[in-house]
């Protein structure tokens, strides 16, 4: 288990990425823990592009429960199919939101969000978690994020494979 990340700060949106996911895949590797993983997830996604909220959702008893994340205190529960995260859930497909207000039925969380991204952790072809973005910006996120963010996903549906 790597015990310092690496930020490539200076480098390109998918560079970034790409010195992350290889540091991502060395704190999963050996620990058989998932709020353990899933909290070492969020502190690397966080410190490595200073979102304003990142952090997962576990599908429990047909809702939405906040689970390990990093940033402003969040919404506990989030019903099936409400919000940008009940959405994801619901259509089990990345849902890349580049201004919250537009949303329709929109679950603010946090006055300071203005974009996000929600990707579906998929086991066995069912949801059983999302991983929730905010960022302060509009528009922040795009099809680069959604792409790496749905790469970090398919690492993290293997964590709930072996817990």
């Amino acid at each position: 288990m790597a015990e310092e990340l690496y930020v490539n700060a200076q480098g390109s949106k998918a560079a970034r990425y790409q010195a992350l996911l290889p540091q991502l895949k060395g704190l999963l590797e050996g620990e058989p823990d998932l709020v353990a993983n899933l909290a070492n997830l969020t502190a690397a996604l966080k410190q490595s592009f200073d979102w304003l909220w990142v952090g997962f959702y576990l599908v429990k008893n047909e809702q939405l429960v906040l689970g390990p994340f990093q940033g402003p205190i969040a919404c506990t529960r989030i019903a099936y199919g409400k919000g940008v995260c009940g959405t994801a859930w619901k259509e089990a497909k990345t849902q890349l939101v580049p201004d919250v207000a537009a949303f329709p039925g929109h679950i603010a969380c946090s006055s300071d969000s203005r974009s996000e991204i929600v990707i579906p952790i998929l086991v066995n072809q069912n949801v059983v978690a999302v991983l929730d973005i905010d960022s302060a910006q509009l528009a922040e996120f795009d099809t680069t994020d959604q792409a790496y963010l749905e790469e970090i996903a398919a690492l993290v549906g293997k964590c709930f494979l072996s817990a």
